[in-house]
């Protein structure tokens, strides 16, 4: 997982700093709306709630456009749309196993864009099922490393029920059941650690090991799904060595 954790980190330090910044914004605001829809607007109430905020905060999305959100998820405030979950999934260059994540509000316009940024890069759709039990969901929380050891990090999640603690470089990743992503996050915090995000993903099972040429390929495919307002997550099962990594960054 190594290789595609540390490309998706390095992936979203960019994104809040590009030209997509707007796009990054909106997805985060969608992120809010549907946590309080779902669980109520009290973020100390609504963990899910609670993270979608931390994340938008640490994505810099402005403070008034947070709390509106809130608002309007949360029922205060008029407005928002009825928000769906859709997943999708297919397959990528190499044989890639690919979920995409969408919350839309028009079924029809979220499967015509995915199909679309499939088949124009190499990718192509497959049935529901056919995909997801290659993946198992999985709470992931980010957290710099600064200052930080892997032991650190590992003693303080350890009886919160975190199952691995991976080293990224600039940032830690810990991985737990879905169900104990509040505990472990919760855990952190008591130990006084900042993090930067906490959410329920989808994590591969098996992996496919990528060369450079292949590599970016599927970095172009998953960039033209994450380039669809309606979808807000892609996951996929390659692996990508730090050498092949470096290669495709030159």
């Amino acid at each position: 997982m190594s290789g595609h954790s540390k490309w998706a980190t390095t992936k979203h330090k960019k994104a809040a700093i590009d030209a997509k910044r707007g796009k990054l914004f909106a997805k985060l605001i969608k992120n809010i709306e549907v946590a309080a829809r779902t669980g109520g607007g009290d973020p100390e109430g609504n963990p899910t709630l609670f993270d979608a905020i931390q994340k938008a905060k640490k994505n810099s999305v402005p403070l008034d456009n947070i709390e509106r959100a809130r608002k309007r998820g949360g029922g205060e405030e008029a407005g928002g749309a009825d928000w769906q979950t859709i997943m999708y999934e297919g397959y990528g260059p190499n044989g890639v196993a690919v979920l995409v994540e969408c919350l839309t509000d028009n079924r029809n316009r979220a499967a015509g864009a995915v199909r679309t940024a499939m088949t124009r890069n190499g990718g192509t759709m497959a049935d529901p099922g056919s995909v997801a039990y290659m993946f198992n969901r999985k709470g992931v929380v980010i957290l710099p490393s600064e200052g930080l050891s892997e032991d650190d990090v590992l003693m303080a999640v350890l009886d919160a029920g975190a199952e691995e603690v991976n080293d990224l470089g600039e940032s830690f990743e810990v991985v737990s059941e879905a169900t104990d992503l509040v505990a472990v996050r919760t855990a952190l915090q008591e130990a006084g650690y900042d993090y930067e995000s906490a959410e329920a993903s989808f994590l591969p099972s098996v992996s496919v090991q990528l060369d450079a040429d292949a590599a970016r390929k599927v970095f172009k495919l998953i960039d033209a799904l994450e380039d669809q307002d309606d979808v807000q997550n892609v996951y996929a099962n390659f692996d990508v060595s730090d050498e092949v990594m470096a290669e495709v960054d030159a």
